[in-house]
This record gives C-alpha cells, sequence and structure tokens, in this order.
C-alpha cells in the first residue's frame, strides 16, 4: 500500500488572504494581526495559512522588495556569468550569500550569443561601489569565471507577484 501526499487547495480564506496581499503586507508594527482584523480570523490562522501556502507551492515566498533607488543605489546592475555548469550548485549559493546580492539564479545559456548561466543583481550608490562589487564576485568565482557582463538598470521596472481577482468566492 502506498501513501499519497494531500495538498489542500486554496479556499476562499485562502484566496481572500491572497488578494489582501498580493500588493504587500500592510506597513504597520504588526501586519499579520492587521490582515486577521480585515479578513476575520485570527493573526495565527493568517501565518498558519501563509506558511501552508509556502508549503504547497501556492505562494512560493514572502520577502521585502525595496525600491533601491529610493534608498539611495542608484547603480544596479545584473552581473552574468559564464561558469561551468557542473559547479552551478556550488557557485550559486556563494553568490547569493555575498550582502550586496539581492537575488541570484540559473539561467539558460542560448549559444552562440549568450554564454551566461548564473545571474547575480548588485547594488551600489556609485558605479565603482558597483564595479568593485563586480571584481568581489569576479575574485570568488576564481577560474570558475569564463567570461561576465554587467547589464545597468536605467528605469525601475514594475514588481508583483501572484495576482488573483477578487471574484467574490
Amino acid at each position: 500500500m502506498t501513501s499519497a501526499t494531500i495538498i489542500a487547495l486554496p479556499d476562499a480564506t485562502d484566496r481572500a488572504l491572497i488578494v489582501a496581499t498580493q500588493s504587500g503586507l500592510p506597513l504597520v508594527p504588526r501586519p499579520y494581526h492587521e490582515l486577521a482584523e480585515r479578513l476575520g480570523i485570527s493573526a495565527t490562522e493568517v501565518m498558519e495559512r501563509l506558511t501552508r501556502m509556502q508549503q504547497n507551492g501556492i505562494i512560493r515566498r514572502i520577502g521585502l522588495v525595496p525600491n533601491h533607488y529610493a534608498l539611495g543605489y542608484t547603480f544596479n546592475g545584473m552581473t552574468v556569468w559564464d561558469v561551468p555548469d557542473e559547479r552551478i550548485h556550488i557557485l550559486g549559493p556563494r553568490l547569493g550569500a555575498l550582502p550586496f546580492v539581492s537575488h541570484c539564479y540559473r539561467r539558460p545559456r542560448y549559444l552562440p550569443d549568450w554564454p551566461y548561466n548564473l545571474f547575480a543583481m548588485v547594488h551600489g550608490r556609485s558605479r565603482a561601489e558597483t564595479d568593485a562589487q563586480v571584481e568581489e564576485i569576479a575574485h570568488l568565482l576564481g577560474a570558475d569565471n569564463r567570461g561576465h557582463a554587467v547589464l545597468y538598470s536605467t528605469r525601475i521596472l514594475k514588481k508583483t507577484g501572484l495576482r488573483l481577482g477578487n471574484r467574490g468566492d
């Protein structure tokens, strides 16, 4: 006999919670309590539902999305690196752990025009600061760095996560 994993699909309260948080958590000292009051449930239930939906893959993560420009980080660059595929599982976490890297991930190469497979977003208050961060990454990668480029941001892109319409169900 085998056992099956049962994943609870979002119910009406889960959907209402997703709609209530899709533009971000309330900017108050106790955001889960604020959501609980809006939805008519306890703060504990809000946290349990969010945790369950995350564990079930309905939501990927709950995280901060800062406006780097408003914080004074006006030199934001996506660094792209050509590293050996067989070492990316080691190198990616090393880059992602750097304090100036906000996100780091693997992407497919598109040869011959695009050899890069490891991406890491860096943020600085000056071009010199960002250039120093790129050099630090290059040093960390050492011989695994087979080439790189930096794609600097020229404007803020809209950052959004899961979006559901409020259908009233």
